[in-house]
């Protein structure tokens, strides 16, 4: 990839179209303040972001396989192609910070340099990611999360493969808003401990297919009174007449302790061999 194929896709007076049209949209939009733009980002630039897109066994994936949530996710600069972190670096730069400042009324946003929980998330048929309200501090950087940005990377996908984006009311009784997650659409949300979002029902996409995005979060010294609590992981809710039970048989209670009893060093060499075996 030479230097000079690469055009500069987030130009400053596109961001402030956007930003001049959208941003009382977005202080007003219900359950929670967002926005959903399509058509984005260049279809050629995130074209080749698709191409280059690790598929579910060719990187050291992070799984989660349990009640709540069902996904893969990558977080790791070294597993994405060189347009991939072309993008992710321009997304977290000043420019962009300021558009994202402008459009959503929070001064001060920091981006972050580490990707945590962010970066590239993939869903395979049957996964899921129940709704929930984020983690609200940043472990390393012990600053506030105060912004999501999601980009979906899924060309032809059809309403009957679900994976809709969901936004809830603040009292889980119902959901306000679905987004299919189709190619080159973007959602920006505010985060507090009641923006309540997911992808709550399974996939039903063909076993070939897999529901992929780009994911970055935004950050702040402080944030407002009103919305200051405890430091939280994420805050997993059951929709109505859900259960959000981890249920164990006896089976699985048994495998749990014989973890406890194995040492270490045995349980991360299996991990090792698993791992070679399914590259």
């Amino acid at each position: 990839m030479n230097i000079t194929e690469l055009d500069y896709y987030l130009n400053p007076d596109y961001l402030e179209q956007l930003y001049s049209k959208d941003a009382q949209a977005y202080a007003q939009a219900k359950p929670f303040p967002h926005i959903i733009i399509d058509d984005f980002l260049p279809e050629t630039i995130l074209n080749r972001v698709l191409e280059e897109f690790p598929q579910p066994r060719s990187i050291d994936w992070k799984s989660f396989n349990n009640v709540a949530e069902k996904k893969l996710a990558s977080n790791s600069e070294l597993q994405m192609g060189p347009w991939t972190r072309l993008l992710l670096y321009q997304l977290n730069s000043s420019t962009f910070i300021q558009f994202l400042e402008k459009l959503t009324g929070i001064d001060g946003l920091i981006s972050d340099p580490h990707f945590v929980g962010g970066g590239l998330h993939q869903i395979e048929r049957g996964g899921y990611l129940k709704i929930h309200a984020d983690f609200n501090k940043h472990q390393k950087l012990n600053l506030d999360r105060r912004l999501n940005l999601l980009i979906y990377l899924n060309k032809d996908w059809k309403e009957e493969y679900g994976g809709y984006f969901e936004l809830w009311d603040q009292d889980m009784k119902s959901c306000q808003k679905q987004v299919l997650p189709i190619f080159n659409r973007c959602v920006i949300f505010s985060t507090t401990d009641f923006s309540y979002h997911g992808h709550p029902e399974p996939l039903t996409c063909p076993e070939d297919r897999t529901r992929k995005s780009l994911a970055l979060y935004y950050y702040s010294n402080g944030r407002p009174p009103e919305e200051v609590s405890e430091i939280h992981s994420t805050l997993f809710q059951a929709r109505p007449n859900e259960d959000l039970t981890e249920k164990f048989s006896g089976l699985s209670q048994g495998k749990i302790l014989l973890k406890k009893l194995i040492p270490p060093i045995f349980l991360e060499l299996k991990q090792f061999l698993d791992k070679k075996a399914n590259r």
